[in-house]
């Protein structure tokens, strides 16, 4: 037998029955309207005036609300916006009532003049009329007349609803809270709201209270016999978010969060976003506020290529950037696998988007002018690199054919067809750097502000630290290592990275690229790195485990490449702020003129392809300074 909750739809009224009602009521609406001006006695007379007044409301009322877009409206979801144009709409009609009536209607019948009163009597009349009938759908779904039907309710009649606390009062805990209300077969009823603001505390928001503040929760989940705590916080910081995830493992209760800002910033609040607290969560800074649709208006109607599309900052730049609605969307990527299954979810979720995947290797000038000349890319997104650190350790020459030369055949392609924006997504790591991938990252950072000189063009580098969730990165290793019972494997106790989460990672690359003119390096602020040591920590405690009694953390030494900390800005930089808080550009790192830096690369080229691995490290370590190494590759 299935037991699953069993959700009877609220009735949906059509707006056909709105009209008919607003047909028949207008004319009641005249008829109260003078019957408070002039009551019984004084009615008489005016009774062919009022004939005509009701015939007229009758007859254009409707004719305006239709105007107005009255008949046009999902009523179940009204808000006070619709309040305002059911006002507008209401006088308007009432105004044009009362002109025909002292022109057109005067001309033709005759009937004793409109007493002036009447029109503010009739418009006060009949906006209640008018809204009552439409609110009033508003209002049976706020009190959920599902809760009154038997069918909203288990079939076995077992109780299964879980009783929850919601940690934030503002406006995403109370759309929350109404969500939940409106939806009672998902299961939950909110019992309490929670805010730090004891300002709140006490208040009632759609008929839940304010209950008191995250302290709280130990004795609200015993007095109220709490099932679980959503936490409706999408701008709080990571310390808060750790704090609340504390509070509930000690008061014995699940946890649960709404996504974060960046999760959001192209969909609707709604209870079936909330999910399990993930370590993003509690690494949570304040968010750097981007400008949403201003800052990807020139992605708009444009041909957009992304290399890189089947990786995990590829993917999430496809998402993001099909929000914006390019004429097309290029794929590009040397895996088939990744980019079939990048290019068939854009296709479920964008189905109105032209997305065209294309198999390619960013090494191969001759493939990449022809899917140039053939698609015209207007902007260009390079994602496709090389990443891991110990890897290209050991494979030198192959880091720097794909990251240098890689690179700069997209360059070349991309200058000669006349691509107008290109943003480089480069990292942490090539600042001052000890591994080759920072060194090869560099390198490439190098080619684009060369050809921003050379061409004027909006060419820029976006420079940030480690992605959580990428693939490859540590926090799926953790994961893993948990899973498997530990030990956590940690390189040093004092290791600290920088980490963002990859929507935040896309979103300052989509708008670097609107604040580029050329030759920057765009850097995101991304406060105090973090130590691994508590990474790994707190992903123990959020598997519902306790680290050094359950799962071990082990220390290792450090791997080939790894410095013990990352910066943002090598030395000789000099971080100028832009027009928005939280994103920096690096100033003074232009080291090389064009015909200096081509030799170099000839000579590191045919080093590369020979194999020559101690020669290519002394070229690299030539034309990047600041490259040293912290152990030779093996």
């Amino acid at each position: 037998m299935d037991h699953r909750p069993v959700t009877r739809k609220l009735p949906t009224i059509r707006n056909r029955y709105f009209f008919i009602a607003d047909v028949l009521l207008m004319p009641l609406a005249a008829g109260l309207s003078f019957l408070l001006r002039l009551d019984l006695v004084g009615l008489r007379p005016y009774v062919p005036t009022l004939l005509v007044f009701a015939v007229l409301a009758a007859a254009v009322k409707p004719v305006i609300f239709y105007l107005f877009g009255l008949y046009r409206r999902f009523w179940r979801y009204a808000s006070a916006s619709e309040l305002v144009n059911v006002a507008l709409a209401t006088l308007t009609g009432t105004a044009v009532v009362t002109v025909l009536m002292y022109s057109l209607a005067s001309f033709l019948i005759e009937f004793r003049p409109l007493p002036r009163s009447i029109p503010i009597l009739d418009w006060l009349v009949s906006l209640p009329l008018v809204g009552g009938t439409r609110f009033a759908v508003r209002l049976a779904t706020d009190w959920s007349f599902a809760r009154l039907w038997p069918g909203s309710r288990p079939k076995d009649g077992r109780q299964r609803e879980r009783r929850v606390l919601v940690m934030g009062a503002g406006d995403a805990g109370a759309m929350i809270v109404r969500e939940m209300q409106a939806n009672p077969g998902l299961g939950f009823v909110p019992v309490g709201l929670l805010d730090d603001d004891r300002a709140k505390v006490g208040m009632t928001i759609h008929g839940v209270v304010v209950q008191g503040t995250r302290d709280d929760i130990p004795r609200l989940v015993r007095e109220e016999q709490i099932d679980e705590v959503v936490i409706a916080m999408p701008t709080a910081p990571g310390r808060a978010i750790r704090d609340v995830v504390s509070i509930c493992q000690q008061a014995g209760v699940a946890c649960k969060t709404m996504p974060g800002i960046y999760e959001l910033i192209s969909g609707r609040v709604s209870i079936r976003q909330v999910r399990e607290v993930r370590i993003e969560d509690l690494l949570r800074r304040e968010p750097v506020q981007m400008d949403g649709v201003e800052a990807g208006r020139y992605l708009t109607d444009a041909v957009v290529l992304i290399t890189g599309a089947g990786g995990s900052i590829g993917a999430e730049l496809c998402r993001q950037i099909a929000v914006y609605r390019p004429r097309q969307l290029l794929l590009l990527g040397h895996g088939e696998n990744s980019i079939y299954h990048v290019a068939l979810e854009l296709r479920e979720r964008f189905p109105r988007l032209t997305a065209q995947p294309l198999i390619a290797d960013v090494r191969d000038y001759e493939q990449l002018i022809a899917i140039f000349t053939r698609y015209k890319p207007e902007v260009v997104f390079h994602a496709a690199a090389h990443k891991h650190v110990p890897l290209m350790e050991t494979n030198v020459a192959e880091a720097v054919m794909n990251n240098v030369f890689g690179t700069r055949c997209l360059l070349q392609a991309s200058e000669a067809s006349g691509v107008v924006r290109f943003v480089l997504v480069s990292t942490d790591k090539a600042v001052n750097p000890v591994n080759v991938m920072g060194a090869t990252k560099r390198i490439a950072e190098l080619l684009v502000q060369d050809v921003a000189r050379r061409t004027g063009r909006a060419y820029v580098d976006v420079r940030f630290g480690n992605v959580l969730g990428s693939r490859g990165s540590v926090v799926p290793l953790f994961q893993r290592q948990i899973a498997a019972g530990g030990p956590v494997t940690v390189t040093h106790p004092e290791m600290r990275r920088f980490f963002m989460t990859i929507p935040e990672a896309v979103q300052l690359i989509i708008q670097a690229a609107a604040l580029g003119q050329g030759d920057e390096i765009f850097v995101l602020d991304m406060g105090e790195p973090v130590r691994m040591v508590d990474l790994a920590a707190e992903l123990i405690r959020l598997s519902g485990l306790e680290p050094g009694r359950d799962v071990e953390i082990v220390f290792t030494s450090p791997r080939p490449g790894e410095k013990m900390s990352e910066a943002l800005f090598a030395n000789g930089e000099e971080p100028r702020p832009t027009q928005h808080e939280g994103i920096l550009v690096a100033g003074g790192n232009n080291t090389w003129d064009s015909q200096t830096l081509a030799r170099h690369l000839e000579e590191l080229e045919a080093l590369a392809k020979e194999g020559d691995v101690p020669s290519i490290i002394a070229k690299m370590q030539e034309i990047v300074p600041e490259y040293r190494q912290l152990i030779p590759p093996q």
